[in-house]
């Protein structure tokens, strides 16, 4: 499972990811920094990524879209990059099941 960081979550959270989320990336890196959130779904969508957002937007989006592509919320406030990269990684295993089992949108709180 590879994840798209949203703009708001730090570009330097991708080399720390590749170990558990091989092919991960922010959508800085792939030159979607300021395209709007239909324009970063599409992508997701075709090239088959997880968005990783910090944003009710997307959550909002897997209501009315449906998956792909699947959501990972985190709902963590002001986090550091350190707190966001340790929940994504303690939450590995949950993901993948969540999203195994036809989940679209999974919430990870602080």
């Amino acid at each position: 499972m590879k994840l798209l960081l949203d703009e708001n979550l730090s570009r330097r959270l991708v080399p720390f990811l590749q170990s558990a989320f091989p092919g991960s990336t922010q959508v800085a890196l792939i030159g979607l920094e300021r395209a709007d959130d239909r324009a970063i779904w599409q992508y997701a969508r075709e090239h088959d990524f997880v968005i990783v957002t910090k944003d009710a937007d997307y959550y909002d989006l897997s209501l009315l879209l449906g998956s792909p592509p699947d959501v990972v919320w985190l709902q963590v406030g002001n986090a550091d990059k350190a707190i966001v990269l340790n929940k994504l990684l303690a939450n590995q295993q949950m993901i993948e099941s969540g999203f195994a089992k036809g989940l679209a949108c999974i919430e990870i709180l602080e």
